[in-house]
């Protein structure tokens, strides 16, 4: 081999190796601002963390409240149907009292009509 192409092999090994060397440290450096901005991520994510389980707990205690409201109100409700539906039944007896009250209002008048009309008809013949 000639001592030019010793000298370029040789070249070109000595730049691989400082551009080998300068990635190396670059990636090095990457790795420690990777580092640190990953500490400061954790001790963010740390309280952060701790509060979204507070959250979610409450969130929970919240819902089985709302759960439990629901249902008494729908006990409530179930109340209020039974009330109602027997003011209906009242309502409806009542009103079928009046009719027969009414009835026996027509039928008292009629009846006291044919008395008037029968003791008109004896003092005509008298």
């Amino acid at each position: 081999m000639s001592p030019l192409a010793a000298g370029i092999i040789l070249a070109c090994i000595v730049a691989l190796t400082v551009v080998l060397v300068s990635t190396l440290l670059a990636f090095r450096k990457t790795a420690q601002r990777a580092e640190s901005v990953l500490a400061v991520v954790e001790r963010e994510i740390r309280p952060m963390a701790s509060e979204l389980e507070r959250l979610t707990a409450e969130l929970q205690k919240l819902s089985h409240k709302a759960n439990d409201s629901l249902e008494r109100i729908g006990l409530v409700v179930d109340r209020v149907e039974d009330i109602s539906l027997t003011v209906a039944r009242v309502v409806a007896t009542v009103g079928g009292l009046t009719r027969i009250g009414q009835y026996a209002g027509v039928a008292a008048g009629v009846k006291r009509g044919v008395e008037v009309f029968l003791n008109r008809l004896k003092d005509r013949r008298h």
